[in-house]
């Protein structure tokens, strides 16, 4: 019999690993564990079930694992911070290790001054979620003083994705390429119920939270960024180009900073993310235009009504966040050359860097003729230095490597295989 999960069915429970082992490495270790993400991507789930369970697996009293979801109206008093400290306090009656996981953190005024206080209980261990960036950078890194750390929480993976989804695997990736992974889309069974529960969390919980909390005043001009971001996903562009383009649809009361303010909010909802464009061999970052990618992509897909479904700007997405998951710093790449005497400037898609490691990797379609895997090798075979290079195909092949050294591999065993940078 397949799970019940909030209504719906879902063949299997969904596993989170990644996240779990990065919870359990950083279990009492007298900082803040501050879980943050885009709202709805799983992160109360993360720690109720996943992580309480495995606290009670391992010997954890339930009554030493004290839980508040901030976000339920049973628990409105405990927004007050002196009634949520006092609350918490009053549980601690013995020597134990308690662990204290509050949901939506950002909704308690003053929650640093809380948090800070339990800091110095010595048998008390403190989990908490956020879904606004600011949320952390102005508050955690500024008054925790290095004590607050980070685990950033996606949407379903493909890999967390295909083990939930009961179907096959191909089906899965042509679900998830259209519908992403916000984790209750599982429980959806027709392309209706689908589309529907995503665009009402695009309307009524990403949106509005984004107006409430900022004081949006133009409305029409939040819509419209979000449309012209999501209909040119992966592509270069700057508030001033986009300002350019009110203009020539008549509207002209709109200006630079208005839309720079507009993409902040956005970035600080989680709903999008910010691509710089590195120069790979002048080794310095190109401050504008820059690249926009949507933290789901079933998201940005029912934003324009599931029209523009290339797939090889979807997959780019898709591998874009598929390197957030696993820990990757993520850069457009440019390589300039010398071509007939003229300076020319060719795209790597991703940089990414994770201490000493550093790969390259190209996005295509198909390479079904020899100039097509030319075309996508010269950007990589120009840069000059022997870290790995990889081109990311969608067809779904055993991997192999061009005469040039540089591994070929299709997307699903790309985003399967864990360790598939390193084949």
């Amino acid at each position: 019999m397949p799970k019940k999960y909030n209504g719906g069915f879902i063949v299997k429970q969904i596993k989170r690993d990644i996240y779990l082992n990065k919870l359990i490495n950083r279990k009492e270790n007298g900082m803040i564990k501050v879980v943050t993400g885009i709202r709805r991507s799983g992160k109360s789930y993360l720690l109720d079930p996943i992580f309480k369970n495995y606290l009670i697996a391992n010997g954890v009293k339930e009554d030493h694992i004290i839980k508040i979801d901030l976000e339920e109206r049973k628990n409105k008093k405990y927004l007050n911070p002196d009634t949520l400290d006092e609350y918490i306090r009053s549980l601690i009656v013995d020597k134990k290790m308690y662990y204290v996981i509050l949901d939506e953190i950002q909704n308690v005024p003053d929650f640093e001054f809380v948090l800070n206080g339990f800091l110095h209980i010595e048998n008390v261990d403190v989990y908490v979620t956020g879904s606004n960036s600011k949320f952390l950078s102005s508050d955690i890194i500024t008054e925790f003083r290095g004590r607050g750390d980070e685990i950033k929480v996606y949407p379903l993976s493909f890999k967390e994705f295909t083990f939930a989804y009961n179907g096959t695997q191909d089906e899965a990736w042509n679900e998830y390429l259209v519908y992403g992974g916000m984790p209750y889309i599982l429980t959806k069974k027709t392309e209706e119920e689908k589309s529907s529960y995503l665009s009402n969390l695009f309307d009524t919980v990403y949106l509005k939270d984004i107006i409430e909390r900022n004081n949006i005043g133009r409305e029409d001009v939040l819509n419209d960024i979000v449309n012209i971001l999501s209909s040119s996903v992966g592509s270069l562009t700057n508030p001033t180009k986009l300002a350019n383009t009110f203009v020539s649809n008549m509207v002209k009361d709109v200006n630079v900073q208005t839309i720079t303010s507009y993409i902040n909010y956005l970035l600080d909802s989680f709903l999008i993310n910010k691509v710089e464009r590195y120069d790979i061999k002048g080794k310095k970052y190109i401050s504008t235009p820059s690249k926009y990618y949507f933290t789901d992509i079933g998201l940005r897909n029912v934003r324009i009504n599931f029209r523009q479904l290339e797939e090889n700007h979807l997959m780019e997405n898709i591998i874009y966040n598929e390197l957030l998951i696993r820990g990757y710093n993520v850069d457009v790449g440019i390589v300039e050359i010398r071509e007939k005497n003229k300076r020319k400037q060719l795209e790597v898609d991703f940089i990414c860097n994770q201490s000493y490691k550093r790969y390259y990797i190209q996005c295509t379609l198909h390479l079904e003729e020899r100039e097509k895997t030319i075309q996508e090798e010269k950007p990589l075979l120009n840069i000059g230095d022997e870290f790995k290079k990889i081109i990311v195909v969608k067809d779904n092949i055993k991997h192999w490597y061009t005469e040039e050294g540089i591994l070929v591999i299709g997307i699903q065993e790309f985003l399967l295989n864990q360790d598939s940078l390193d084949l």
